[in-house]
């Protein structure tokens, strides 16, 4: 046979709980799950491989939110959060992280993976917030995936590697009832019945397209597709907050982080192009974006992360962690354009929009037990609506959903589902196979994110949202009638685009409800340029009700952990003012 040439097949298993998406949080929740029920079936599913896949395919260089005692508590880190994303928090869930989040550093330590310690053997802990002190760098972060495998393999977790979801399956009265996904490699396609499924399945990378103009040239993770806050949505699940993009600082023309996060402890910080520091903390939040904006719009732009007046030997120790873990590429780039950080620094820019709660807040909106609202549904990691989460959220989340979710299986039985489900799902998804001739899906897809950043990239216009959400409907009709598959690759490239446009929709439908600016440069509206507690203090969550995109408000929770009326705007404070 061909290689990925397209089969026709269809075939049906059935597990207890079924984990979508093997990068970090699904591995950590397929693992816990198991361990919690050894003789239950688990699957862990995945559309790449489960030993190479996920944003941390090549490590992680730190923890960017280690609560340590000694260092920081829950509390503190519970304010930090609720701070820095203007109060639109459910503090339950982000207090259950901070308390949970430290045994799981213990756990990944027992499983081989290493963190930064001091001569005593602690923790040696940095501080880039601007309250708490919470990042742990990981010199040979590159062990992550390996030992995360290692435990998969223990556990006799059943893997399906190179298996794509496209849509989850609900009985009539509303629960979940499993999966339908096709073979990335033959087009072939699985039914998989479950109790329970948690979406671990990522953040959406690919929505906008990075200014390099290369299509997986993104910030986040190019296999991140947002397909699962597309299928979160197809299954009337709620999403929150979608109208707060992930936009992070990063390498000018790399599209990596320039990491501030790793070098900032160390001394390093950002600057414009006098060499001053504009801004106090370094911490990714939607006000530091704004400030980095409004720097590059100046004239005193470009920005720069300076690490020059550094000692050698502690930009030494910066590269070791820098140009080995997570993207070991990053030496490879400032090698080939002749930049030394000890006499040169490091141009900055503003990365492409995303939807990704691990770095600002956008995500299916979860509780602390990361249930969604369709019974025996769950999210986990940055695709779940617990904002500024990363790894160790994605982790420490998926950790509580895995055990969550076994919870639910051992009290459920399989719930019934129509199976002309199935046949409408298999049309849909082999009918770009079915077409001699059309437009191929890298087309589409380069259409679809370069309207994104022509009419949804901030500041956010409400004229240019109305333009978008016409030429992403062209361009959807387009996608529908004349996108065409011609062997299994494509085909999973075609499903990808799908989600895409199912995204940029959200982003519109999200930012338009949402009257006012909030979250610095993530959510700034020219038409609404101030930010409006009295009408807006509240998450927004989105929906697919009757086949229509709708919104609606939904009250912040009370807070367990209260934020005096001084720290509420600490965020905004950020920018260094000239003193006399």
């Amino acid at each position: 046979m061909a290689l990925d040439q397209i089969v026709d097949g269809l075939s049906e298993v059935s597990c207890d709980v079924l984990v979508i998406g093997g990068g970090t949080a699904g591995p950590m929740a397929a693992l816990k799950a198991k361990l919690k029920n050894p003789k239950a079936n688990v699957v862990l599913l995945e559309k790449a491989n489960v030993k190479r896949s996920g944003a941390i395919s090549m490590g992680m260089d730190g923890l960017n939110n280690a609560v340590i005692p000694g260092y920081a508590t829950p509390e503190q880190y519970t304010k930090e959060i609720t701070i820095a994303n203007d109060g639109i928090v459910d503090q339950k869930a982000v207090y259950k992280y901070a308390q949970n989040c430290f045994g799981i550093i213990e756990e990944l330590d027992s499983f081989g993976i290493r963190f930064l310690k001091n001569e005593n053997g602690d923790y040696a802990v940095k501080k880039v917030h601007h309250i708490g002190t919470y990042v742990l760098p990981m010199p040979n972060g590159e062990t992550v995936k390996k030992a995360l495998y290692r435990q998969l393999r223990r556990a006799r977790i059943l893997i399906s590697n190179r298996y794509m979801a496209t849509r989850l399956l609900k009985s009539a009265d509303g629960r979940i009832a499993g999966a339908i996904s096709v073979n990335t490699r033959t087009a072939e396609i699985l039914v998989i019945k479950a109790k329970a499924v948690i979406l671990c399945m990522g953040a959406a990378g690919r929505l906008g397209l990075p200014t390099s103009g290369y299509m997986f040239g993104t910030y986040e993770n190019a296999a991140n597709s947002g397909d699962g806050y597309a299928m979160a949505y197809h299954a009337g699940a709620a999403l929150a907050n979608l109208e707060c993009y992930q936009i992070n600082p990063l390498i000018k023309d790399y599209n990596g982080p320039a990491c501030a996060y790793v070098a900032g402890p160390f001394g390093a910080f950002t600057a414009n192009n006098e060499g001053s520091r504009f801004i106090e903390c370094d911490y990714w939040s939607g006000q530091m974006m704004l400030e980095f904006y409004n720097e590059l719009l100046s004239g005193k732009g470009p920005v720069f992360l300076q690490l020059k007046h550094l000692h050698p030997d502690t930009i030494s120790e910066i590269e070791s962690t820098l140009h080995k873990v997570e993207r070991p590429t990053r030496g490879l780039f400032q090698q080939g354009r002749g930049v030394d950080y000890r006499s040169e620094s490091i141009e900055m820019h503003i990365s492409e929009i995303g939807f990704c709660s691990g770095h600002s807040a956008s995500g299916v909106f979860v509780d602390d037990n990361a249930r969604t609202t369709v019974p025996g549904l769950y999210a986990a990691g940055d695709m779940a609506s617990v904002p500024h989460n990363y790894m160790l959220g994605a982790f420490t989340n998926g950790s509580v959903a895995g055990i969550d979710a076994m919870d639910f299986a051992d009290n459920h039985d399989f719930a019934e589902f129509d199976a002309a489900d199935i046949a409408r799902e298999r049309d849909r998804v082999l009918a770009p196979t079915k077409r001699e001739d059309g437009i191929p899906p890298n087309q589409i897809e380069y259409k679809t994110r370069r309207l994104v950043n022509d009419y949804l990239q901030p500041p956010k216009v409400t004229r240019k949202y109305e333009l978008g959400m016409r030429r992403l409907a062209e361009a959807r009709e387009d996608m529908q009638e004349q996108m065409i598959a011609r062997n299994a690759h494509e085909l999973l490239r075609a499903l990808e685009v799908q989600s895409i446009m199912d995204c940029a929709d959200m982003a519109v439908h999200a930012s338009l409800y949402r009257e006012e600016s909030r979250w610095g440069l993530y959510h700034w509206r020219t038409d609404f340029p101030e930010k409006d507690n009295e009408n807006w203090f509240c998450h927004t969550l989105l929906s697919k009700r009757d086949g229509r995109m709708t919104s609606e408000k939904r009250a912040v929770e009370p807070y367990v952990v209260p934020i005096a009326d001084d720290e509420k705007d600490l965020y905004d404070k950020q920018r260094i003012r000239a003193t006399a």
